[in-house]
């Protein structure tokens, strides 16, 4: 997990009262909270993680009822690096080639930023997801008022204003599979391994499984859909739980595995196996 000791940011929100600190967020009356329906205890911490380029005030005023967003949820900080700090922003590194493969005209404009905002930390299993549409808000602001691109840090995914408006900040409800990357790679016997990025923002483990067959492609993403859905929405999975879907063999199985710190999830994540055991 990346970690970063910079200066933190004041924060005020226009039509919440004064000026908020991040670690004492309001929440107006108004804003439509964002549930989850099927919420169940035991989850995770959330870990909140975004990276915004561009060019920012020193001390941003904000509208919370335009941008729905009650300020810096608690448990997360907003901090500032500049290049006298740092000559090279965090993950604007040729070596982020998934980033840049994905967006490469972007990743060059971020590359020469002269500064980023961060919004990192992490925050408690939630019955609701109000401090994601806190999150998001904020973004949106920042991409409004300065900044050039967002990273998704967890996802490993760079979007511009407009794609982030379109696809994250105006969905209401939100579009909460958005929120999270499915990735595939090619193995040696034939297998597509399928795993996802960006389920700890929920505070729930990521999936991974080795699906042996192309024609059973559409449906393994189909399952990491309705996985990730479900668990976006606050449900766990248990360790042995059976999956049961028609265009799915019989005795798929879902176990615990892995930790924090693997490089491939930053996340625990839930190995589906396939009868065979693998």
């Amino acid at each position: 997990m990346f970690r970063f000791l910079l200066p933190l940011l004041a924060l005020t929100l226009i039509g919440c009262g004064k000026s908020q600190a991040p670690k004492s967020p309001a929440m107006p009356p108004k804003l439509a909270p964002w549930p989850r329906a099927r919420y169940q205890p035991g989850g995770g911490k959330a870990l909140v993680f975004y990276v915004i380029y561009g060019e920012f005030s020193e001390e941003p005023k904000i509208s919370a009822s335009t941008y729905r967003t009650a300020g810096v949820p608690q448990g997360v900080d907003l901090r500032k690096v500049t290049r006298k700090q740092q000559p090279e922003l965090p993950f604007t590194e040729d070596s982020f080639k998934v980033v840049r493969k994905g967006n490469a005209a972007l990743f060059e404009q971020i590359k020469t930023a002269p500064e980023c905002l961060i919004l990192q930390g992490e925050v408690p299993d939630s019955q609701d997801l109000n401090y994601l549409r806190d999150v998001v808000g904020l973004v949106m602001f920042a991409l409004d008022h300065g900044g050039l691109a967002v990273m998704d840090v967890q996802q490993l995914e760079l979007f511009d204003a407009p794609r982030w408006r379109k696809e994250i900040f105006e969905p209401q409800p939100p579009h909460l599979q958005k929120q999270v990357a499915i990735l595939y790679s090619d193995e040696v016997d034939g297998a597509r391994w399928y795993h996802t990025r960006g389920l700890r923002k929920f505070g729930r483990p990521d999936l991974s499984t080795r699906c042996p067959k192309r024609e059973l492609d559409d449906a393994v993403i189909e399952m990491f859909n309705r996985f990730i859905l479900l668990q976006a929405q606050g449900s766990l999975i248990p360790e042995g739980q059976e999956i049961r879907m028609v265009s799915l063999p019989a005795g798929l199985t879902c176990h615990q595995a892995g930790s924090l710190d693997d490089p491939d999830f930053n996340n625990v994540h839930i190995e589906v196996r396939w009868l065979d055991g693998k």
